[in-house]
């Protein structure tokens, strides 16, 4: 059965924090690669829109069973408008030359929901600490210079039950906030469900308060 976290009456003297909630950031919209050479040695980069750790570990899998006689498998991951959670690897290469390189240029371009794995064939000569480093940096960013960006909106989802005379008044509501109604049910008593952009949620809710008398709006867990 579906949990649901009921929601309390929004008081109106919070609209000013609610203008300021940052509930956006950036992400790559699909699968992009790069490649960088240095003395022999080949660095393929691949980089991925994820959504989950599970999801992130999955692809990483898949990398080195394909990919199965390159030498290492180095990535680094960020989820969420946070960036949180995030993990870095070297996969054998001395520390940070490899997870942390790749970690920092999905910092500096401030892109979250993504994984970058830099695949390396050993050429035979090696590159020492800066040239590492370089690299896996190059590789990462020749990748993410090929990616398309994107803006990814942070949401949350209401179940909202009402009445059928109310329907059209819900309609509208939706439509001010630009709300595409999904599991809609019409009866006597219809429900939908709306997903809200996090710096609209306390207005939207105010306004369907403050128009419908009965109304129920219940989060999804």
């Amino acid at each position: 059965m579906q949990k649901y976290k009921k929601v309390l009456y929004l008081q109106s003297g919070m609209d000013t924090i609610e203008a300021s909630i940052a509930d956006s950031y950036k992400s790559i919209s699909a699968l992009s690669a790069g490649i960088y050479k240095d003395s022999g040695s080949k660095f393929l980069s691949f980089a991925y829109p994820v959504v989950s750790e599970e999801e992130a570990k999955n692809i990483i899998l898949n990398i080195k069973k394909e990919y199965f006689d390159a030498t290492h498998h180095c990535f680094a991951y960020r989820l969420g408008i946070k960036g949180e959670p995030w993990r870095m690897n070297d996969d054998g290469e001395p520390s940070s030359t490899a997870g942390r390189p790749i970690y920092g240029k999905l910092l500096s371009r401030e892109l979250s929901d993504i994984l970058v794995v830099v695949v390396r064939y050993f050429g035979g000569t090696k590159l020492g600490v800066p040239g590492l480093i370089r690299a896996y940096k190059t590789a990462t960013q020749d990748a993410l210079d090929k990616a398309i960006i994107i803006d990814k909106l942070v949401k949350e989802s209401y179940d909202i039950r009402f009445a059928y005379q109310d329907m059209s008044i819900v309609m509208r509501i939706l439509k001010e906030f630009s709300i595409v109604p999904e599991n809609q049910k019409y009866d006597i008593y219809c429900s939908i469900t709306a997903n809200v952009r996090l710096k609209d949620v306390r207005a939207f809710i105010k306004r369907l308060k403050e128009t419908i008398i009965n109304i129920d709006i219940c989060q999804k867990a």
